[in-house]
Order: C-alpha cells, then structure tokens, then sequence
C-alpha cells in the first residue's frame, strides 16, 4: 500500500510540476533512421526554478540518455523509463539543460512505406510525444519549440514555426546528413502540438489578406491535385479571421497530407498533418473533400493551440469550438441551408445516440461525440440565445485574455456573463454542459428557424403515406430549386415503389442534374428494365466515383447480356481510393466471357493490391474482395498477417478479426499453417499468437 501512495504522491508532484519549474524553450537537434525506425538528437532545455523542488521530471518513454548537463556541468540522473529525472545542479531562477537521447518509438513516430518511397510522420494527440521527443505530457506546461532536423536533400522536411534551410553546422556536427532543416517557434505550446513530416513532397504558397503566408503540401506524385486538394482554403482562413476577430496568432500555416495517418487530420501549430484519402482530383472533390477537415484543424490554431484546455474535462473548449466553427466557415462557401442541414444531422445523431452515451460535455469520459458535436450544439444553443454579436464579443475577449495559456470552462463563461448579464449562465451550463442527455426537442426549437428545415420535416413527415397520395407533390419539389437533400430524402422513401409507379419521378431527378440527387437514384433503383437501360447508363459518366461504382454492379447485375462490355468499359478506371478499379477487377473474376489469363491477371493485381505501397483502406479493399470471392491465395493471408502489425488501429481490428476467422475453420487453418514456414521471423511469430488464442 505504502508503495502505491508514494506512487501516487510522485505522479501528483510531475502534474503539478509546472507550478515549481517553468521550461522556457526547447531547442531539439534530431536525425531520423528509416531503416532502423529509431530517432536521435541533442536536446536544449531553457528552464526556471519558480519554488523549491527536489526533482524535476522530463517525459520521456523507453529512450537512452547520455551527456546530460545542467548549466554545463554533467549531472547525475534517474530513468525509469518513462521518465527522466533530475535531482542537482539546478538553481533558482534561469538554467539550461542539455542531454543526447535516442529511441526507437513503437507510437506517435511513425516510419511508412519502404526505402525507395517512405514518409515519416507524428502524431502527438493528447500526451504523446514523449514517444519521440523528451517534452511533457501535461498540456499546461507550454513552450517554444525550435526543432532543427538533419536529413537528406532528396526529401522534404516540416516542422512548427519559421523555416530555413542551412547546410550543416557544427552545433550539430555528428549528423549523417549535409541538410539541416531549422524550425523556430516565436510562442509557447503545449508539446503535443509539435509535429514533423518528412517526405517526397510538393508544394503551393499562397498570402491572404492580412499577410499571412499559407503553404500547401502535396505528396509529389499528386503534384496535379493542389486545386481540388485545397480547395476554398485562403477563404476559409479569412473568414475564421473575420469571425473569430483576433488575427491568426501564428508565424505561418501549412497543411501536409501523409499516408495512413491515424486520423482525419491534426491541428500542430502552424503545421496541419492530414490524412493522404483527402488528396483528390476534380472528380473525386465531389465524393470526398477536406474543406470540413480543413476548417476544423485551422479552427484549433485558436481554440486548442492558442488557449489549451487544462484538463480532458474541459476539451469540448478544443473539439466544440473547432467543430462549430468549421461549421461556421462551410456555410460561408456552402450557404445557410448546408449548415441547417449539418446540424440536423448532428442532432440526430446525438438523440440516437442519448440511450447509451450517458457521459455529459463536462466529463473526462465523455465520447468523440459528446466533445465533437454535442459542444458545437451547446455553443449554437448559447450563439442563437444571446445573440451573434455578443457572443462574438466574448469570444474574442476570451481568446486576447487567455492567449498562449491554459483555460476552463468557467474561463469562457464568465466572458459570455459580461456581454450578457440577463442570460442564465447557470441554467445554460446544467442544461448543456452538465446533462448527459441531448434535449432533441430545444434543438428542433432552433431548427425550425430554417425555411429548408420545416420543409425537409414535411417531407419526411410523409413516410407512410401511399404514394399515390404524394406522387404530385414529390414531383412538384423536384421540380423546384429547394436545397437537395429534399429531393434525396423524397428518393429514399420511393425506395420500394415499383419503376413503373414512379419513373416520372425518376426521370425529373435525373433531370435535375445534382450529382447528389442522381446518386441517390443509383442507389434506390434496383430493378432495371430494358426501356430505363440507357438513361440509367448516363450514371457512368456523372463526375462522381462513388456514383460510377453504384451504376456499374446494378447494370451488371441487370444486364447479362452486356456483362462483359461493361467490364471493358471499365478496364482503364481507377477512381477514388481505387475504388473503380477494384470494382473493375471484381467483376472480371466473375464475368463469363473473360479468359482464365485475364482472371489470373486480375487476381495478381488484387494481391498486389493488399500491399504495399498502397494505403491500409485500398488494401482492406482488396483483402476483403478476394476473400468475399473465396479465392484461395497464399499472399491475402500474409497481407491479414501484416495487417495485425501495421500502426493503424483500425486495419489492425480488421486483420485481427479476418485472421481468427480464418484460423476458426478447419481448412483455412490448415492452409494458413502450412503457409508458416514460407514466413519471414516475425511474421511466423505473429501467426503463432493466434493460432495459440483459437486452440
């Protein structure tokens, strides 16, 4: 017992550690080894003594250090391997701390590809980049980070802050390379916010109005995908200028996609990282887009990078506001209906979700969800009530008050309580912040204050209604110009009326030429007749993939006569994610007509397809066509194998789930145990624990 309250108190004291030591400004020297996965450097640390300590602690997981000094002096220390910690030579007010480390971080420092085409990239959410840099794990403790990276000249290396390209210098003399990247930061942050990206990038400036200088990232091979890619950016970074009413705090801001990142993307200071599936072409704009993503991350360079929540109690002060306001700069590209719309569908996600997601905004335990969206309502809530201006007003006061520092809920509140005296602050923080429920019916109250709203309610108040009773009316609506979420909601109703009833219906949404609408035709007609063949046809050559894909199975489907026209009229498609192409190879594999070669041929490009280079999404794809096809292939179950060791949690769950599948039926077992000694080591090790697991 006495062991864990030592344990205890230790923790407490690094917490609060902040409070005693203020660590100024870290100056970082580091090399990256692709082939060994391991990072190096040497670390200055500017720190001052606020009260009297005993120790001070670092953060810093599974590393070795050397050299370490504290005013130039060597000075012994302790590492636990979590933490490195210091006991002498350290005095009141200034020192400075240097050490050489080095690590071979199994989290947050991530090594991707192989040696002729790799990124390395971080990802720090929350506490983690102790995995790859000496920091702090506590968010409170903020600091200027100037991050010098030594690397070859054939990549493209980025980091926080100002940048300059210098030839290498003697202060770090021991590096392999000829190139060292220097980064400076001019203001604190906390150290989950420091980021690097190395690559084989591209990229695009642009200066907004107020000067700031924007730089967009693209992976070189991608280097004709900048417009669609990035896409209304300057506009929505003028307007969350605008909006927000401070200036952007920082020196600069870039965006960076990298491939298989663990999210859609992260907000690090000045330096988004998002995820490569983003990267589109004009086409697949309309099928998947950054603008929201964007928005949000550049959202957090205020409300999460400027002023940080002191607790995870208090995030909804990060992920609400980034949420509501990427909300805010879409409505100023998409308009007021899209922001209705959007947050109707938050609504009715969270009422949904209100029977078992019973934690309130207010809680370190509260879901994505909680955080995400319920704090965007609970801020639009507190928006329609008080006013725009006014809430403007405190927003503003909120972020010049707290900049660069850490913040509460009560922080923010006690800004709306000055510019509205007679709002019920207390009721508003039992009702919102404090109630694990989500009151849909107040939601609906602020709703219905949108025409397209009550209009889409009315429709879909229409249900169960015959549809003799509603014909003319629905064909009315998808004449007219309302927002098109009413006519796919119209669609989706006819689902299970038979062509015949509703192909005037039909042909009027096809008319309307909205991608979004003629997709939603795609998806609701299934049986084609021969009359409706060739305006159903026209789908292959919307400016959607996704559309594409939906009208290529359900002609194939209906038509087996022209089944194999249809799988040449493909061949040549790639698509989004290279959705069309596994289409494509999908229906070769079960076309009549198509050669045993060109199977061959097809099943090998879908082998080739579970592995790298490709992304873990194309490669879930293509593992799970073959296996769906039951086509017995030697190389899907290596990929499943590799899959259960790739750094992306969710290809991790669906290898891990596909391979215990496997291994549960008598014959894939025995395939999967005489494929073991074809494994290299590790492979051969990682099957053995699942073959153990479902013994």
């Amino acid at each position: 017992m006495l062991r864990y309250l030592l344990l205890f108190f230790s923790v407490l004291a690094f917490s609060q550690q902040y409070k005693s030591v203020d660590f100024i400004k870290c100056d970082a020297f580091v090399v990256t080894n692709f082939k060994e996965k391991s990072i190096s450097g040497r670390i200055n640390y500017e720190f001052k003594v606020l009260k009297q300590i005993d120790t001070i602690s670092i953060d810093a997981i599974a590393m070795e250090f050397t050299d370490v000094r504290i005013n130039y002096e060597k000075v012994p220390f302790v590492y636990d391997g979590k933490h490195l910690k210091l006991y002498k030579g350290f005095k009141k007010k200034n020192n400075i701390l240097s050490f050489t480390y080095s690590a071979k971080p199994k989290q947050t420092l991530y090594f991707v590809g192989d040696k002729q085409d790799f990124q390395i990239w971080t990802q720090g959410q929350g506490k983690y980049t102790s995995h790859w840099l000496p920091s702090f794990d506590d968010v409170n403790e903020k600091v200027i980070f100037n991050l010098n990276v030594s690397f070859d000249d054939k990549h493209d290396v980025i980091s926080n802050g100002k940048f300059n390209l210098v030839e290498k210098t003697l202060s770090f003399s021991s590096a392999p390379y000829e190139r060292l990247w220097r980064f400076s930061m001019q203001k604190p942050m906390s150290s989950y916010l420091v980021m690097l990206a190395i690559g084989d990038f591209v990229k695009q400036t642009e200066t907004t109005s107020s000067g700031t200088v924007l730089e967009y990232y693209l992976d070189r091979k991608d280097s004709l995908k900048f417009e669609p890619t990035y896409r209304h950016s300057k506009q929505i970074f003028e307007f969350l200028e605008k909006e927000i009413g401070i200036k952007y705090p920082w020196e600069i801001y870039r965006q960076v996609p990298v491939r298989d990142f663990l999210y859609a993307g992260m907000e690090n200071t000045t330096s988004t990282i998002f995820s490569q599936d983003f990267v589109v072409d004009k086409i697949g704009y309309n099928d998947k887009n950054y603008l929201n993503v964007n928005a949000h991350e550049l959202a957090h360079q205020w409300f999460g990078d400027l002023v940080t929540a002191k607790e995870s109690k208090h995030h909804w002060l990060q992920e609400g506001f980034a949420t509501y306001y990427a909300l805010l700069a879409e409505q100023s590209v998409f308009g007021d209906d899209y922001f209705s719309h959007q947050l109707w569908e938050m609504a009715q996600q969270l009422e949904q979700a209100d029977s078992y997601d019973n934690e309130p905004i207010l809680s370190e335990k509260a879901s994505s969800l909680t955080f995400y969206k319920k704090g965007a309502w609970a801020l639009h809530a507190l928006r329609e009530e008080i006013g725009h201006k006014k809430f403007s007003k405190a927003v503003k006061k909120y972020l010049k008050k707290h900049r660069y520092k850490n913040v509460d809920t009560d922080d923010f509140l006690r800004e709306i309580k000055r510019v509205s005296r007679k709002f019920d602050i207390d009721s508003f923080r039992r009702n919102w912040l404090e109630n694990p429920n989500f009151d849909y019916d107040i939601a609906q109250k602020y709703l219905n204050k949108a025409d397209f709203i009550q209009s889409f309610t009315e429709v879909r108040n229409k249900r169960d209604l015959p549809f003799s009773e509603i014909k003319e009316s629905f064909e009315e609506i998808m004449q007219s110009d309302v927002y098109f979420p009413i006519k796919k909601e119209i669609l989706y109703q006819c689902e299970m009326v038979s062509l015949e009833d509703k192909q005037e219906l039909i042909d009027l949404a096809l008319a309307t030429n909205n991608i979004e609408v003629r997709q939603a035709v795609a998806q609701t007609v299934n049986a084609i007749p021969n009359s409706f063949k060739a305006q159903f046809e026209t789908l292959l050559n919307d400016e959607s993939y996704i559309t594409r894909e939906i009208a290529l199975f359900k002609l194939w489907k209906n038509f087996k006569n022209d089944q194999l026209t249809y799988v040449q009229l493909s061949n040549n498609w790639k698509g989004l994610n290279y959705n069309l192409k596994i289409a494509n190879l999908t229906l070769k594999l079960v076309t009549k007509g198509i050669s045993s070669s060109e199977k061959m041929k097809a099943i090998a490009e879908l082998e080739k397809m579970t592995q790298l280079p490709y992304e873990s999404g194309v490669r879930q794809a293509a593992i799970e066509t073959i296996l769906g096809l039951q086509i017995p292939s030697e190389q899907v179950y290596i990929s499943l194998i590799e899959a259960t060791l790739h750094h992306k949690w969710q290809f991790v769950k669906f290898g891990k789930n596909k391979l215990r599948a496997a291994l549960s039926d008598d014959i894939k077992r025995q395939q999967l145990l005489s494929l073991k000694p074809k494994l290299s080591s590790e492979l051969q090790d990682r099957l053995q624990v699942f073959i153990k697991e479902t013994e």
